[in-house]
């Protein structure tokens, strides 16, 4: 298994989204820790505009340090509105993320399901430090011209146009399900798979995310079977979507890299850590070294 350095770990010490600046910095320091894949991500609006302007800067770099960048994530909540002038905006958006994603050789390009379009009055609102808000409450206010029928519509037109994008320039879309979103656990991934019918379109299983749902992680493994593109991987215990160190929650690791083994699993393992309790790049050498154990002991 190649193990990813996710682009939690810029966030978590550079803040969301990391500057330009920042962004090459925390290119650096991965490579630094001793990591030769990463992820890179591009904030919609502003920051991702700068991604693009600043792409063959990015390239340059990570050439010269002999960084891969596997997966570049546009993250661009526009693409679920229900108003159609803003999810033109969102896909404008995605197209740009799909030349950042080219330009640096990604395998994959990533985008995320976001909160349905409800009025929310507490949770996660992915701006600046709230975007690592693990205990949010998730509460949110039902108006009476809400359709739900429509929301997943849009959703999953949306996301067909994406995969079409991403297929014409050689890429997997990757979904990741999250806690309390449209697509917040396996099933509705499933079920959007089947909704948008595209072959490149697989998923993302983070640990952190899905144990909190309450997931039989193993099961999850077997569900998903070879719609499974990518892994996000952090522990938790169970009650909030913590992303942390392995052996610092529950999650049950052996059985977990054993089910991976049982469908054949081949990709990647993204180590996606925050808030930990040690120095955060100590936090990931620990975590590489705990999940390389548990990957060899799988035979992986």
């Amino acid at each position: 298994m190649k193990f990813v350095c996710c682009w939690l770990y810029a966030i978590d010490r550079y803040g969301f989204p990391p500057s330009i600046p920042d962004t090459l910095t925390a290119l650096r320091e991965i490579k630094q820790l001793g990591f030769d894949y990463a992820e890179l991500e591009g904030v919609s609006g502003p920051n991702i505009e700068a991604v693009y302007e600043h792409r063959f800067e990015i390239k340059k770099l990570v050439t010269e340090i002999d960084l891969k960048i596997v997966n570049f994530v546009p993250v661009i909540p526009e693409l679920r509105e229900l108003d159609e002038e803003k999810r033109a905006y969102g896909r404008e958006l995605f197209a740009k993320g799909v030349e950042i994603a080219k330009t640096l050789g990604t395998e994959f390009v990533q985008i995320d399901s976001f909160p349905a379009c409800l009025e929310c009055l507490d949770g996660v609102q992915y701006e600046g430090e709230n975007v690592t808000n693990y205990g949010a409450r998730y509460r949110y206010r039902l108006s009476p011209e809400f359709s739900w029928d429509r929301q997943w519509e849009v959703f999953v037109d949306s996301v067909k146009w994406c995969a079409r994008q991403a297929a014409a320039a050689g890429l997997k879309l990757i979904v990741e399900p999250r806690v309390g979103e449209i697509v917040s656990n396996t099933d509705a991934m499933l079920r959007l798979l089947d909704a948008v019918d595209e072959p490149n379109l697989g998923a993302i299983l983070d640990t952190g995310h899905q144990y909190a749902q309450k997931e039989i992680l193993p099961l999850s493994i077997a569900k998903l079977k070879d719609r499974l593109f990518y892994l996000h991987l952090s522990d938790n215990d169970g009650t909030r979507n913590d992303h942390l160190v392995p052996g610092e929650g529950t999650i049950d690791w052996v059985h977990f890299f054993e089910a991976l083994q049982i469908i054949g699993y081949s990709g990647y393992g993204g180590l996606d850590m925050a808030k930990t309790k040690e120095d955060l790049s100590t936090s990931y050498l620990k975590a590489r070294d705990i999940f390389e154990q548990y990957a060899r002991q799988a035979g992986l």
